[in-house]
């Protein structure tokens, strides 16, 4: 309870939740529209994860409810169970399904809309994903595995130490997939796409929007905007492109060049111990080995969100 990433002391789950709703109190009372406090509340978030050695809110907030689970959890069976990066079904209740856009599919829409030519990232890094039916699955074995008797176990469900998938295949699977089958816009043309530019590191970054877009848009900001409407449609369209891939680096950032591989140990014991039992891994199935991830992305998983999100 109350120990952080970075050191630093004086976390309290209490009183984050208190700056958490004075927060939302004070935007309030101001008369802040809901996407202010949205974007502000997300700030806030950002800025509390990072005091304590965490990236954002939304890992900051995981790791205090599992402070509060060992707290509170006293004679009872307690299981954790970490997904990564989880994408859309593999098999159940169809495949490809996904609800909203999260993670990766993010950079999907963006890339398959023509509003991401290029990112930042080590394309030989190990991504590690794995498809929601399979998250589920994984829980539920758990749960019988466990419901009888005391425990205390964690469960990473992911992909990078038995099956890994990189960055660089990523890429590959984008510019296959929307190439032969683009997105077709709401003037009914097929967005065209090229192989997605992955910059090495944050300088090489910050030259290529400098040269690429911000001197431009700064060029068209000094001409004259009353031209005519399509000069002021460039501009718009050409802030909006550098805000939408600026505001995914921020948020992609503590990720794009982690090197660690998370240790499914637990996971795979927990599988040969449901084989052994003489249960129906058919149905139940978790094992990242069996998926063919050329398959997967390219018949499954992208169709999918073109499928399920881009409408």
């Amino acid at each position: 309870m109350g120990e952080t990433l970075n050191g630093v002391s004086g976390l309290d789950i209490d009183a984050e939740k208190q700056i958490a709703e004075d927060k939302l109190n004070q935007l309030q009372a101001q008369g802040a529209s809901p996407q202010a406090i949205t974007q502000a509340m997300k700030d806030l978030g950002i800025q509390r994860a990072n005091t304590y050695g965490w990236p954002n809110g939304y890992v900051f907030t995981k790791a205090m409810a599992e402070m509060l689970v060992g707290h509170l959890k006293g004679n009872i069976s307690t299981v954790i169970v970490r997904p990564t990066i989880v994408t859309s079904t593999y098999k159940e209740p169809f495949s490809g399904w996904a609800e909203g856009v999260r993670t990766i599919d993010s950079l999907a829409v963006g890339y398959g809309k023509g509003k991401l030519q290029c990112f930042l990232g080590d394309l030989k890094a190990v991504i590690d994903v794995i498809p929601a039916d399979m998250v589920v699955n994984a829980m539920i074995v758990a749960m019988v595995a466990h419901g009888n008797q005391p425990s205390d176990a964690i469960y990473q469900v992911g992909s990078s130490l038995s099956n890994p998938l990189r960055n660089g295949n990523l890429q590959d699977f984008g510019f296959r997939y929307f190439s032969s089958k683009p997105w077709i816009n709401k003037e009914g043309k097929p967005v065209k796409v090229g192989k997605m530019r992955v910059l090495e590191n944050m300088n090489s970054f910050h030259r290529y929007m400098a040269f690429r877009y911000l001197f431009p848009l700064k060029g068209l900001e000094l001409a004259n905007t009353a031209f005519c409407r399509s000069f002021q449609d460039v501009y718009s369209d050409m802030n909006r492109k550098i805000n939408f891939v600026m505001r995914l680096v921020e948020i992609y950032r503590p990720y794009l060049f982690f090197k660690g591989i998370f240790d499914d140990t637990n996971t795979e014991k927990l599988r040969m111990a449901a084989r052994e039992s003489g249960k129906e891994m058919d149905l139940f199935y978790f094992d990242p080995k069996s998926i063919d991830w050329d398959d997967y992305f390219m018949n499954i998983h992208l169709p999918g969100i073109v499928k399920y999100i881009f409408k």
